[in-house]
């Protein structure tokens, strides 16, 4: 995961973050009703903790190129 300099690449890390979202997403949307049920909520929390985990690295290589090196809190 780094470009041709060495350091850090946002691309991959980027990439994997829309894959993991997509997936979370086709998972949240299979069926009408959905199964609620241990498996069921075990791939949910599977998905949403690579969710978080590639948000979280997409978050730490953008903040490399910031003011500071540090990302900016949310005004939310």
């Amino acid at each position: 995961m780094s470009d041709e300099h060495g350091g850090p690449a946002v691309g991959p890390t980027l990439s994997e973050w829309r894959k993991a979202r997509a997936e979370t997403e086709r998972h949240l949307e299979s069926g009408s009703a959905l199964p609620i049920d241990a498996e069921w909520v075990q791939r949910l929390a599977d998905l949403l903790t690579t969710e978080r985990s590639w948000q979280d690295q997409y978050t730490e290589l953008l903040a490399l190129g910031s003011s500071g090196g540090q990302f900016p809190s949310s005004n939310r």
